[in-house]
């Protein structure tokens, strides 16, 4: 403590002090005049504050607005889903009705039996019609692998090389869209 070496912290907070300002600029004297400059940025601060807190508020219930349209939107979607075969079902409905009908009548006669059944048959492609499921024709066709299976090449001259002898199952389309294709026996020209 007796020995101040020279550059030591007391002695360095002595050199550097500067000395007080002309205009009665010390730090006594600045404190009314800052005193007003400092409350008015910190309102200034508080004012920022206030701002910034409303904004991140106002992002905080935008952002659990959009989460929430979000999942009713999802749950909407798998609604619509879950019941969109609703129409489909009820437009086949009085098919079944027919169907139960015909199992539970005691035709007189095959013809009857068979007219019946013709019947429902003509009651259920109207309805998938209806639907908008088309057959695809394919017996006499040139052979087309977008809606044409084929399960077997036959050797014959009677039909055109790679056309279809006959339908073995028929294919359907959904408007615009493949839903089944048409299984089919494909001609082979023998050469």
């Amino acid at each position: 403590m007796a020995d101040k070496k020279p550059g030591s912290s007391a002695e360095l907070e002595l050199d550097h002090e500067l000395p007080p300002g002309e205009d009665g600029d010390s730090p006594s004297a600045a404190s009314p005049q800052n005193g007003g400059a400092a409350a008015e940025a910190e309102s200034e601060l508080e004012k920022v504050k206030a701002e910034r807190a409303a904004y991140l508020d106002r992002a905080a219930r935008i952002q659990a607005e959009f989460e929430n349209f979000r999942k009713r939107s999802v749950r909407q979607q798998e609604e619509f889903r879950e019941y969109a075969v609703a129409d489909a079902i009820k437009s086949l409905l009085p098919i079944l009705d027919s169907l139960d009908r015909a199992i539970k009548t005691k035709a007189v006669s095959l013809e009857d039996f068979r007219s019946g059944i013709e019947l429902i048959d003509k009651q259920f492609h109207d309805a998938l019609a209806k639907l908008g499921v088309e057959p695809l024709e394919a017996e006499g066709q040139a052979f087309d692998p977008n809606f044409h299976q084929a399960v077997q090449m036959v050797d014959t001259n009677e039909v055109e090389d790679n056309h279809v002898i006959d339908e073995l199952q028929r294919g359907y389309k959904l408007k615009d869209r493949l839903l089944r294709p048409a299984m089919v026996r494909v001609a082979r020209n023998a050469k």
